[in-house]
């Protein structure tokens, strides 16, 4: 388990990371949310060890991470920008990377190499923005660490290759416990990955929620009331966190169990209605509306 508490950075008196608390369980993937400049490649590096924090602890597994090289043995950092020796190529890296990492897969890494049509003995300079990071996620999966930290990892990925990551992904997951940590800017991109998501805005963490227990509690509704006392006695006490209406349809984003809305609309008189699954979008602007943030503004621009 990875345990954040408190992370706060600055640089040149701008506050990067803000008291920033989180904690990612094992074998699950967490999502980091949030646009550019908001402070995750800066929570991805302490967490990994590379910057020291102003104030605040990373521990992982109980093992602080600056300097402390058991700690590091258990985690993998791959960049927004992954960084490769000057005129090196696939087998160069792996050579390096299997020297630093006891548990490396020589044999799993070229047989990946050969299934993504990755050239081993090609100069990775000469690799396109997607091979690189296709380079660098196989580099990190081979590499058997416990945690892989990716930041804007598959940014730059076709969607192809992105869900063939996310495959590889979860058949480390459940064959040796991976816990994947993957920063994006963009919340589409993780819904059907995730399932732990953090969102963090100016430094700091907005919303971390368990992703499932989000989807379970808040439901969207769409009805036609046979009057106004029925719609009424139906919302009666029920937390309405959005409400729209275009003629008599009525859509309703509530805070409740799919039973518990069902149970509640089926003792009163609606000429229609259904409930509707949300998307991680709607659902986070739901939440994040509650508290006073437009996330449409912050994360969709």
């Amino acid at each position: 388990m990875i345990e954040i508490h408190n992370l706060t950075k600055t640089f040149d008196k701008i506050k990067a990371v803000d008291e920033v608390s989180v904690t990612i369980k094992d074998n699950t993937v967490f999502g980091l949310i949030g646009t550019n400049g908001a402070g995750k490649s800066t929570v991805l590096r302490m967490v990994s060890g590379v910057l020291r924090p102003d104030s605040g602890t990373v521990a992982v597994d109980n093992m602080p991470v600056y300097n402390n090289v058991e700690a590091k043995k258990k985690l993998f950092f791959i960049a927004d920008e992954p960084y490769f020796f000057a005129n090196s190529n696939a087998r160069t890296m792996e050579r390096y990377f299997s020297g630093i990492y006891e548990e490396f897969n020589k044999e799993e890494f070229y047989k990946y190499l050969e299934h993504f049509n990755l050239d081993e003995n090609r100069k990775i300079s000469t690799f396109s923005k997607g091979m690189k990071k296709q380079l660098a996620l196989l580099l990190g999966i081979c590499a058997h660490t416990k945690y892989i930290l990716c930041d804007e990892t598959f940014d730059g990925l076709d969607p192809v290759m992105r869900q063939g990551i996310k495959s590889i992904f979860a058949k480390e997951m459940e064959e040796r416990g991976l816990t994947p940590v993957i920063a994006s800017h963009n919340l589409r991109e993780l819904e059907d990955i995730c399932d732990h998501v953090g969102l963090l805005h100016k430094g700091g963490v907005l919303l971390s929620k368990d992703l499932e227990d989000m989807k379970c509690n808040i439901q969207k509704v769409q009805c036609v009331f046979a009057t106004v006392d029925e719609e009424l006695k139906a919302l009666n006490g029920m937390e309405v966190l959005k409400k729209e209406q275009r003629g008599s349809l009525r859509t309703y984003t509530v805070r409740s169990t799919r039973e518990e809305v069902t149970a509640r609309f089926a003792t009163v008189d609606t000429v229609f209605y259904e409930v509707l699954p949300l998307s991680l979008e709607e659902i986070f602007i739901s939440e994040t509306e509650v508290v006073g943030y437009d996330i449409k503004k912050i994360i969709l621009g």
